[in-house]
């Protein structure tokens, strides 16, 4: 079973698309998926990290692939009152976004789903990647998703 959270943000007047894992884990490979409305990473950030905003912690920092995002590339984003830095990555696999927290040492994997995908492609994605049973990487699902 996995969990959608609907969190809206006075940024925002849409929900977040966002699936998680009900039950995380460290041993899973994805934590869930986020289907974000645009490729602005600073307009994006401040619904996704109030939707995690308690689950493990604050959010602290943010790491992406630079090459998914548009340009500027800022160290730190405003992200409910507070800012989180930002490490821009070409080095981060396609389609992953890793949010540590100050929990442990923590951190939230998720799939990035494009915004251009089709509902049903976004839907079948954020499902794989809040299924603890599924163990494809995001290159993985990010081919399926290009397929349908």
């Amino acid at each position: 079973m996995t969990q959608t959270v609907a969190t809206k943000t006075p940024q925002a007047t849409e929900a977040v698309r966002l699936r998680l894992d009900p039950h995380p884990s460290h041993t899973t490979v994805l934590d869930g998926g986020w289907w974000p409305r645009s490729t602005d990473v600073v307009a994006e950030l401040p619904g996704l990290t109030a939707a995690l905003a308690g689950l493990r912690g604050d959010v602290t920092h943010v790491l992406v692939n630079g090459d998914e995002w548009d340009l500027p590339h800022p160290r730190r984003a405003g992200t409910g009152g507070r800012a989180v830095r930002l490490g821009w990555f070409t080095s981060q696999p396609a389609g992953l976004i890793t949010i540590m927290t100050d929990y442990g040492d923590d951190r939230f994997d998720l799939l990035v789903i494009p915004p251009d995908a089709s509902p049903k492609s976004a839907d079948d994605a954020l499902t794989a990647a809040a299924d603890p049973a599924d163990k494809r990487h995001t290159p993985e699902l990010l081919a399926d998703i290009a397929h349908n």
